[in-house]
């Protein structure tokens, strides 16, 4: 038998290159970020915070884009919550599925559906409003992803004890489903919006200035990169505020998660107009989000018999390609963090290791500047720049399932392995990687599809003449050559879908529960 400090002894040595692989990849997800901080001061004092022409228009742009679909996310996410996950009608549970579709969906492409569309009719789809609508049915899904794990899993007695006392479903919903879920309502407008300040493709297709489109004008067309960086840490004000929120409200969540008591789910079946209504408020947005684009495609199918298709291929094998190279770095590098935050008890590595799964929330128009930064001095190709940026990007999106799943594999599984003789990496192998096959391959698929749909990134930072699926849709649209954007926007629709029907299970085992 090997006594204790014999074995704390023989792993030290594993666990000091697990913390010096954790620190090199913290600092090359946090470089982007500190690089800006560091370009902005070391400006000289008239230039630092200089918005420029059009950069206050920008920033209310912005906000007022976060405020407003922040709003309605919230009104229709947590709507589509409650009726999928606590009210009983015919198609409940298809339509709760339906309402992953809109993540399917690139804004980018649904807002040239749109346009395109409404050229057809005599329509002129351009302005706020449109933009407005675009990101509300393109976001409200996060909403409805944490409000309806809210509602499926917390205040099961309190609900039960309305329906005893004769409260309805209406009544249960404003005296306790809502205050309940209001945190995780709250950490789902803040991913909304996120994902607005990124947003570039949407918004210049329909004509509104914000941070996103600045950042890319003053530093590529108007050659001002402290203008840019104005502008950036701007955004990254925002965001953080955003972070901070999202983070703040995930915790108190938690606290309103009474576990299942075994108990049927209280469910209010609905009858009538209540019925119809219900069935179209859920069905409603996944058709538009989905349905337009594919009545978009029927009708613009014979245009594309007039464009020349063969460079497609060319374009899908540099998508797929750097989406595979992204999918396999932030992978393993979401594993090296999971199995750091469980093997390695320090509070200032555990802060780091949740500090580098940030870069999702900087957006992509920031990222690229902050890596332009660093790489011109070091002369760093520009592709290598790309997928640096995708890995710091993307990286929370494997990293957050695999924390999930480690924190189900009980401790005593590692200290039984570790008391029969095993090395960290013997139970790494042996252990967590068999147990942890399903979350590598939903990371791996997510960030696959996230790096193919990726835009503000990808178009900032690409090589000359290498252009993806994503840049070759939004130039496409922006061209109104609508038979050339078919297919790639058929293709990362199809990857969309797939990522949807990725998230299946995590419905299934609310409905389970």
């Amino acid at each position: 038998m090997v006594p204790p400090s014999a074995k704390a002894t023989s792993r030290s040595p594993q666990r000091s290159l697990l913390a010096v692989g954790v620190l090199l990849l913290c600092a090359l997800a946090l470089a982007p970020v500190l690089s800006l901080g560091w370009f902005a001061f070391d400006a000289g004092e008239g230039s630092r915070f200089d918005l420029g022409y059009g950069g206050t228009e920008q920033v209310l742009n912005t906000l007022a884009l976060v405020a407003l679909v922040g709003l309605l996310t919230a009104v229709l996410g947590t709507a589509t919550g409650w009726l999928t996950a606590r009210c009983a009608f015919p198609g409940r549970r298809w339509l709760r599925i339906a309402q992953l579709l809109p993540l399917a969906t690139p804004s980018y492409l649904l807002a040239a559906t749109w346009i395109d569309l409404g050229s057809r009719y005599g329509l002129r789809v351009h302005g706020f409003t449109p933009t407005l609508i675009v990101m509300v049915l393109s976001t409200y899904s996060y909403v409805f992803l944490l409000s309806t794990e809210s509602f499926s899993v917390s205040g099961r007695r309190q609900l039960e004890a309305c329906r005893s006392l004769g409260v309805g479903p209406w009544g249960s919903f404003w005296r306790v489903a809502l205050p309940m879920a209001l945190p995780a309502i709250g950490a789902g407008v803040a991913l909304g919006g996120m994902e607005v300040v990124n947003e570039l493709g949407a918004v210049q297709l329909l004509g509104v200035p914000t941070l996103s489109t600045g950042i890319l004008n003053r530093w590529q067309q108007d050659g001002d990169p402290q203008g840019a960086v104005a502008l950036a840490l701007m955004a990254l004000v925002i965001v953080a505020l955003l972070v901070g929120a999202e983070r703040n409200l995930r915790q108190r969540s938690r606290c309103w998660n009474l576990g299942n008591d075994g108990d049927a789910d209280p469910q209010w079946r609905l009858v009538g107009q209540r019925r119809w209504l219900s069935q179209a408020l859920c069905l409603l947005p996944p058709l538009i989000t989905l349905g337009l684009p594919v009545i978009w495609a029927g009708l613009s199918w014979d245009q594309m018999r007039a464009e020349d298709t063969t460079e497609l291929l060319a374009l899908g094998s540099r998508s797929f390609g750097l989406a595979l190279l992204a999918a396999a770095l932030t992978v393993g590098g979401g594993l090296l963090l999971a199995i750091a935050k469980r093997w390695i008890p320090n509070a200032v590595l555990q802060r780091l290791t949740f500090i580098s799964g940030l870069g999702y929330a900087i957006p992509g128009t920031v990222l690229a500047l902050a890596l332009m930064l660093i790489g011109g001095p070091l002369a760093l190709a520009p592709l290598l720049l790309l997928v640096w940026g995708y890995s710091d990007r993307f990286l929370a999106v494997s990293k957050g399932g695999l924390d999930a799943a480690l924190e189900r594999i009980p401790p005593s599984v590692d200290e039984a392995a570790t008391s029969l003789g095993n090395s960290w990496l013997g139970v790494l192998q042996r252990v967590h990687l068999p147990l942890l096959r399903g979350p590598l391959l939903v990371g791996g698929l997510l960030v696959f599809v996230d790096t193919v749909k990726e835009l503000p990134l990808t178009f900032s930072l690409r090589p000359f003449d290498f252009d993806t699926l994503a840049v070759r849709v939004y130039q496409y649209a922006s061209d109104e050559r609508v038979g050339a954007a078919l297919v790639p926007a058929l293709l990362i629709l199809a990857l969309g879908i797939l990522a949807a029907i990725a998230l299946i299970p995590n419905l299934e085992r609310l409905e389970r529960n």
